[in-house]
């Protein structure tokens, strides 16, 4: 069963639809895992509703890494942004069906991590102080 899976994770690496770059995309962040090298870059498009309508990942780095991006942007298309905020990263894990060393098991969470980095609100910079 493991080669099933493993067919999978190979088939998403090299002919993913999910690959590229959105060209407006609502929320976007990029990832490295310094340890070897991979980077991804997550590109989200966020409707009125909070409805993720499309998601795309781009990046370099070993097979493990971009099949978890191209299976994970696959599977947020439709869910709203508070449903991917919650995707644990045991979820994600599931959804690649394989065990992984603690080292591969960066590859494989580097795309999550990523939409996460994406989903996290940013700060309002700093605002001067009101002179009294």
């Amino acid at each position: 069963m493991d080669d099933f899976y493993r067919e999978e994770i190979l088939d998403h690496y090299f002919g993913s639809s999910q690959r590229g770059r959105l060209d407006h995309p609502s929320l976007s962040a990029d990832g490295t895992n310094p340890l070897c090298g991979d980077a991804i870059h997550i590109d989200l498009a966020v409707d009125e509703q909070g409805t993720i309508s499309a998601a795309r990942f781009d990046g370099a780095g070993c097979a493990i890494s971009q099949a978890a991006a191209s299976m994970l942007t696959e599977y947020l298309e439709g869910r709203t942004t508070d449903e991917a905020r919650a995707v644990s990263a045991e979820e994600m894990l599931k959804m690649l069906k394989i065990p992984f060393t603690p080292a591969r098991l960066k590859c494989a969470l580097l795309g999550w991590k990523t939409v996460q980095k994406a989903l996290t609100p940013k700060a309002e910079p700093d605002q001067p102080a009101a002179n009294s």
